[in-house]
């Protein structure tokens, strides 16, 4: 035990430096890089690339390089994406993004492997449940894995306030902030006073020391899979095939249910890329300066996580509907106050109840989401939740992709109707569940809710 605890620890440890690093940098594309939308660009490219990359290139790189190089050398494409950030343009920062994009999902496919492995391999030793070992081995991951989101942010805000040339914000800059800001005006998007240059690479330089020690740590410390355990391993990647995976994967999109799904999985990524492309740079750091975005997003972090956990064990008692609902009202609510309200320094406290209210909503469509494909799809979950990668993802690319091209208070609108048409189409799908199995309350079903390995972690 103490050996297969040793290696699930050195993979916690190793993706808790390597998303300290990338979660921070992902909050503040849009805020660092204004220009064109140069940061925004980035992240819509960096989603479509893991989009290709889940298709095609995990089980082809596991099987060649093996679960432990693979983590590292998926890692080594996240250090790319901060080292394109010292020097950013069109010329650095695209493919870079499209190298992290590539290096995404082999990364979180072989740890996925590799935990499961490491569960099945030591419950068949001392004769215990394999799945009351994975899940263990999972729970320990996630438990170390989401802080990354705290620590993050924590260290660019704290760099960053290191600067010494803050300015008072005019009014006139001011009311370019919000919900109408001003397109045309690229002067105020870095925020009352953009930090030096020093101070950036300070933060790139921490960043990338942070990833480095992530792939040190997997190369030098986790074991390789034993061979005795070869055949499990090319159990799980060959049962099924990858071409079978890739057709089903499509294939189920004939079940009535998934197509219907789909505006609500979607939905998933347009509320988390508004969050961090646009509320980050035209609320926080137009109106208080991109020192504060870290913080901002460890609020949005720290609810988020507490919510998921919380949400994850009474959903069995209040039934998905209601969580859904006071997710649905929860995001309402926030996106028509966002449309109202003029972001103004000395209303500080505000600007930390919107991430805190929109990790709250998060919490439930993550946990409940997952729950929900798990419930309705039990036997065809690969497809399935391969599905939900590629819609949330999609809806990611959207989001990213309209960001510098619509005012603020249109993407909101836009977000609202997903949101409405999402709600109509998963009523249907709980109306057809009841229709089909009438005596089967499913809306009180105990889920299963599994990781979540994508959303803003990816």
């Amino acid at each position: 035990m103490e050996r297969n605890l040793k290696n699930v620890l050195v993979i916690s440890f190793g993706f808790l430096l390597l998303f300290t690093a990338y979660g921070g940098l992902q909050s503040l594309q849009s805020s660092l890089h204004s220009e064109e939308g140069l940061g925004v660009a980035s992240l819509s490219v960096l989603y479509a690339a893991l989009i290709l990359s889940s298709m095609f290139l995990p089980p082809v790189l596991i099987k060649k390089l093996g679960c432990k190089w693979t983590i590292a050398g998926s890692m080594c494409c996240y250090i790319a994406f901060s080292l394109g950030n010292f020097y950013a343009s069109w010329y650095t920062l695209i493919p870079t993004s499209v190298i992290l994009g590539l290096g995404g999902a082999p990364l979180w496919s072989a740890k996925c492997t590799y935990l499961t492995i490491a569960g099945n391999s030591y419950a068949e030793k001392a004769g215990k449940n394999g799945k009351d070992i994975i899940n263990q081995y999972f729970g320990v991951f996630f438990l170390i894995f989401q802080s990354s989101g705290i620590w993050g942010n924590l260290i660019s805000s704290l760099i960053f306030s290191q600067a010494s040339n803050k300015v008072e914000i005019s009014e006139e800059n001011l009311a370019c902030c919000g919900a109408y800001d001003c397109m045309t005006d690229t002067s105020n998007t870095t925020g009352p006073a953009g930090p030096s240059n020093s101070l950036i690479y300070t933060l790139l330089g921490v960043y990338t020391a942070s990833g480095v020690l992530a792939v040190l740590l997997i190369v030098m410390f986790l074991d390789q899979i034993k061979s005795d355990q070869a055949k499990t391993e090319k159990e799980i990647l060959e049962t099924p095939s990858f071409w079978s995976t890739f057709l089903a994967t499509f294939q189920h999109l004939k079940d009535k249910r998934q197509c219907l799904l789909i505006p609500l999985t979607m939905y998933s990524g347009f509320e988390q890329g508004f969050l961090s492309g646009d509320y980050t740079k035209t609320y926080v750091t137009c109106a208080l300066g991109i020192h504060y975005v870290g913080y901002v997003m460890i609020c949005f972090s720290a609810v988020n996580s507490l919510c998921s956990l919380l949400f994850g064990k009474i959903s069995q008692f209040t039934g998905r509907k209601l969580l859904f609902a006071l997710a649905t009202v929860t995001n309402t609510a926030c996106i028509i106050a966002l449309l109202l309200w003029k972001p103004h320094p000395e209303q500080i406290a505000v600007f930390f109840v919107f991430p805190a209210l929109w990790g709250l909503s998060d919490a439930i469509w993550q946990t409940q989401t997952n729950g929900l494909y798990g419930v309705l799809f039990e036997k065809h979950t690969e497809a399935a939740f391969a599905n939900y990668r590629l819609w949330e993802s999609c809806g990611f690319v959207i989001a990213f992709g309209y960001s510098t091209k619509l005012q603020v208070y249109i993407k909101l609108y836009i977000l609202l109707s997903v949101l409405v048409l999402s709600m109509v189409t998963y009523g249907v799908v709980e109306y057809l569940e009841g229709k089909s199995s009438p005596g089967t309350p499913t809306a009180t079903k105990k889920e299963n809710v599994g990781p979540v390995t994508q959303e803003t972690h990816m």
